[in-house]
């Protein structure tokens, strides 16, 4: 597939959300703006179910393609994490968050009806001040079903409802003086089986030499490996993905650091992506310093990334790399002056949808809003990008609550705007319409639902368009 660069024109509810709705205190924002499906083109987009998750307490959320609200489980709670549905109507999620940290105490699986099927919570057994010890999952920001290496449809690979390994990502909370004198929250990637039973695990401080830090970040994270005073910990890494390799041409073709299973993950705080075989060593990275490779210094420094993974098999582009880059503020490096401590060093206020060659690096596709000074394609932190059946890319920008499908040529042939909303944490009153990441399906795996019927949406421009009496 040709590299297609391109300056998009966003909707006129993209413009209006990126003022209206977004989470930080930028600028003044209009108290009126539209919400639900605000662009479909039936004849354009791969139609199905779309699951996302709402800010707060509010669940998983189930709509059809006019937006229309089917379905809303709050058996299950963003911790942050992805809300799945798997073939049958079984929701899959976090419990409620365990406030102050990002993560779930249990991971679990839901009937239709709400019925809890599954569960796993023997990660650790936590021990808190004035509290029993409890056993808790401690999962956060992502996991993955045996069947489906990336969690979203493709064909011939559907996860497994009644029985698999389940991929999870977790905390654990350690010590280790060569790399911080504060205790690190770290990231613990584990795959159990159906039962429970833990098969194989993964601990990222086991391997700091294998992440290619220069000697100033290295003394950056000692200093400020992003501490949390309400925690007492710090988030030194922050992966916010990880999932199979899965099957792909390049393993067929005798690369073995792409074995399907493998693990790849993304670290947000440091601007790293990899794979790990299952002996636990890196077998492929990019970052965290993009220049230190030719073809990644071409591709341009990855910022503070959401979602990497591997397109599976079935779908176009299989094998290449599909990733929200967020850009925003993330990597360790050299104090400078936009970033004092060196967290956060590298800078960039736009975002990107990536599809990268993953051998040699090369730009495949990408969707990116460049050269236009009033209009911004931004959300600098959570997001993802869902590659579909039938070519096009639905894209979560999450911070400001939008979900959109785009063709191979940019055009927006769909677009959602999330009508939930919620105070953005216990602390902070200011209303959220956030996303962490959203997923279409196809009808029939809800046989639960009759088929909806389809009508198109297209907004009038953005000129013309009045609130009337």
């Amino acid at each position: 597939m040709p590299v297609r660069l391109f300056a998009a024109t966003m909707s006129f509810v993209g413009v209006l959300s990126l003022l209206v709705m977004a989470p930080v205190r930028l600028f003044a924002s209009q108290s009126v703006f539209p919400t639900g499906t605000t662009v479909f083109h039936p004849d354009k987009t791969w139609s199905g179910y779309t699951i996302i998750d709402t800010p707060g307490e509010g669940g998983a959320v189930l709509i059809d393609m006019n937006g229309n609200l089917l379905r809303r489980w709050t058996e299950v709670a963003a911790a942050p994490g992805p809300f799945r549905i798997l073939p049958g109507g079984y929701v899959m999620g976090g419990t409620n968050r365990r406030r102050p940290h990002q993560e779930a105490p249990e991971l679990i699986q839901v009937n239709w009806d709400g019925e809890i099927v599954w569960s796993f919570d023997r990660t650790e057994l936590v021990e808190e001040e004035d509290e029993e010890p409890r056993w808790m999952a401690r999962q956060h920001h992502d996991w993955q079903r045996e069947g489906s290496p990336v969690g979203y449809y493709a064909p011939g690979a559907e996860p497994i409802v009644d029985g698999g390994r389940t991929l999870i990502l977790a905390h654990r909370n350690v010590l280790r003086p060569e790399i911080s004198d504060k205790q690190l929250e770290d990231d613990y990637i584990l795959e159990v089986t159906w039962d429970g039973e833990i098969l194989w695990d993964w601990l990222a401080s086991d391997h700091l030499d294998e992440f290619g830090f220069s000697g100033e970040a290295r003394n950056t994270i000692y200093r400020y490996p992003s501490w949390n005073e309400e925690r007492g910990s710090a988030d030194w890494l922050h992966i916010n993905a990880a999932s199979y390799v899965g099957p792909n041409r390049w393993y067929d073709e005798g690369d073995e650091r792409f074995h399907p299973d493998n693990i790849l993950w993304g670290s947000r705080a440091a601007n790293i992506i990899a794979i790990v075989d299952r002996t636990g060593a890196i077998v492929w990275k990019m970052g965290p310093d993009y220049r230190d490779v030719p073809a990644l210094a071409e591709l341009g420094q990855i910022v503070g990334q959401h979602h990497p993974h591997i397109i599976p098999e079935g779908l176009p582009g299989a094998g290449n790399l599909l990733v929200f880059d967020n850009g925003g503020s993330a990597g360790y490096g050299a104090p400078n002056p936009t970033a004092p401590t060196g967290r956060g060093s590298a800078i960039r206020f736009s975002s990107r949808v990536l599809e990268i060659n993953p051998v040699t690096f090369e730009e495949v596709w990408r969707y990116s809003i460049e050269g236009q000074e009033q209009i911004t394609f931004f959300s600098q932190y959570i997001s993802a990008a869902q590659r579909l059946p039938n070519g096009n890319t639905m894209i979560t920008s999450g911070a400001i609550g939008r979900v959109f499908e785009v063709t191979v040529d940019q055009e927006i042939v769909w677009e959602y705007m999330n009508p939930y909303r919620a105070p953005n944490s216990a602390v902070d009153p200011v209303l959220t319409s956030r996303i962490y990441r959203a997923h279409r399906l196809p009808y029939d795996w809800v046989p639960q639902l009759d088929r909806p019927t389809e009508t198109a949406v297209v907004p009038p421009p953005n000129e013309e368009f009045r609130v009337t009496k």
